[in-house]
């Protein structure tokens, strides 16, 4: 089972509370709270789907898709956006976002059509029920077109699309997707299409850095590597899910809950694996201690309460015994 950053999850949740829903339900019927999500983990792709499968029946404006988009910045891509704009022209540019789609919050899957005066860029969406499918395909196509803005006018280009193209029926609320997108939008069709001038494709970047662009490839040839590891056993799903919390964590029976197995099953299963909860949620600790004192300057108190410790000195007992040394001095090393 795959996995990737929770962002696009934050991203969306945050940007539901903003404009005035309440995704914390949704999120406590999946073991999670807002205030709990910890950006740098990652989370399941399934478990992520049936999440924005709740979220959409919740949702009451049925704009709220198309403006979720406008929520996901430039920075959440990380090495992704740089690699994008180091490439020499614009087509590379969209060439490399389809190559590594994967790196991005999408679900559907993405190509690129050329064409003699026009090319489409390609959204085959993924399928869901029809609420949860518009939803979705809005929040994407509305996403992609908030990347390649965001990336023209930091670049100071002119890469517009000349039409958009909708896969479900025309809506009563067609007219807002023409102001939003400052474009023609056709509904009805079987993929969500952006149409590009070809002249437009051509355009030379001025961040173009064939140096920069080969390091940065390689960061997402390897965030691909990592991606795709896969998470076959019980007791790699509880520390994925574990992973994903930051100043207290859940109790068993909630993190069976949340896996949708009965605390007895659970803990029946994770023995059969010869692993056991308490000893998991050391370790998902312990993976979350290394990456705060390798990856930030945070104080260890800082660190000791990111982990659910009350005291920093309990935190540096339970380390020392995962480690053999103090966080100080680990971090030191």
């Amino acid at each position: 089972m795959s996995t990737r950053s929770i962002l696009g999850l934050i991203y969306m949740v945050q940007g539901l509370k903003q404009m005035g829903e309440d995704p914390e339900p949704v999120l406590a019927r999946h073991g999670l709270t807002l205030a709990q999500l910890d950006p740098s983990t990652r989370i399941d792709r399934s478990r992520e789907l049936r999440i924005y499968a709740d979220l959409a029946e919740i949702v009451q404006d049925p704009l709220m898709g198309l403006k979720l988009g406008g929520f996901y910045g430039l920075a959440g891509y990380g090495p992704l956006i740089m690699l994008l704009m180091t490439c020499a022209t614009a087509y590379d540019a969209f060439r490399m976002g389809v190559r590594y789609q994967e790196l991005t919050y999408l679900f559907g899957t993405l190509r690129l059509e050329p064409g003699d005066k026009l090319s489409a860029l390609v959204l085959k969406p993924m399928p869901m029920t029809p609420r949860a499918f518009r939803f979705r395909v809005d929040g994407e196509v509305s996403g992609t077109y908030k990347l390649v803005r965001d990336m023209q006018l930091t670049l100071g280009v002119d890469i517009h699309a000349e039409r958009i193209d909708m896969p479900y029926p025309r809506p009563p609320e067609a007219a807002d997707y023409e102001a939003y997108f400052g474009c023609p939008v056709r509904f009805g069709e079987t993929e969500s299409r952006f149409w590009l001038r070809n002249e437009h494709l051509q355009l030379r970047l001025p961040s173009a850095d064939p140096n920069a662009h080969a390091m940065y490839r390689s960061m997402c040839d390897q965030q691909l590597v990592a991606q795709a590891t896969s998470t076959e056993t019980l007791a790699d799903r509880v520390l994925t899910h574990l992973g994903v919390f930051s100043g207290s964590y859940p109790s068993v029976e909630d993190v069976a809950r949340a896996l949708g197995f009965s605390e007895r099953t659970l803990r029946r299963q994770l023995t059969a694996e010869g692993r056991n909860f308490r000893d998991l949620l050391a370790e998902a600790r312990y993976i979350k201690a290394q990456h705060l004192l390798c990856h930030t300057t945070l104080p260890i108190e800082a660190i000791a309460q990111q982990l659910g410790y009350a005291e920093s000195a309990a935190f540096i007992h339970a380390f020392q015994r995962w480690a053999g040394m103090t966080p100080s001095a680990f971090r030191g090393r």
